[in-house]
């Protein structure tokens, strides 16, 4: 079990080590503006997932990817993509109580709950980040059917 507050001191690292604000009308503002670059280079650093593979779970193409890159920044909707991954990481690790690695296994393994299918792979859409959300709900509460 984690210490009383750790929770949140977790919550608050990953979304500060990504460099998005975690909530309130500041994380609204950086997804209408579209969030930076880096933003997508700190998420792949942290979950030491190969850019092109993390593109591919938030359904942004190589080429639209090199285009942001150039551009330093994302669109508002790819932005919302990138919050909702950092969501479900964030809910993940605290599943598995502030570890990091137990959390970047399971979102990478075929969840039977799911279908079979990776966390990481059903992100790309809102229904698919519910579904990978309820899971973990789930698993926190007991409840795997």
């Amino acid at each position: 079990m984690l210490p009383l507050g750790s929770k949140s001191a977790i919550q608050n690292s990953v979304w500060d080590k990504v460099g998005i604000p975690s909530r309130g009308l500041a994380l609204q503002s950086a997804i209408s503006k579209g969030l930076p670059y880096t933003v997508f280079l700190q998420i792949a650093g942290l979950t030491r997932i190969d850019k092109k593979e993390l593109a591919a779970c938030l359904s942004i193409s190589s080429a639209t990817l090199y285009r942001r890159a150039k551009a330093g920044q994302f669109t508002p909707a790819e932005s919302d993509k990138l919050y909702r991954f950092t969501g479900i990481l964030v809910a993940c690790i605290d599943l598995f109580e502030g570890s990091k690695d137990d959390a970047l296994i399971w979102l990478q393994s075929d969840i039977k709950g799911l279908g079979d299918n990776r966390p990481v792979d059903l992100i790309s859409t809102s229904a698919g980040c519910d579904a990978v959300i309820d899971m973990i709900g789930r698993l926190e509460h007991g409840v795997f059917a």
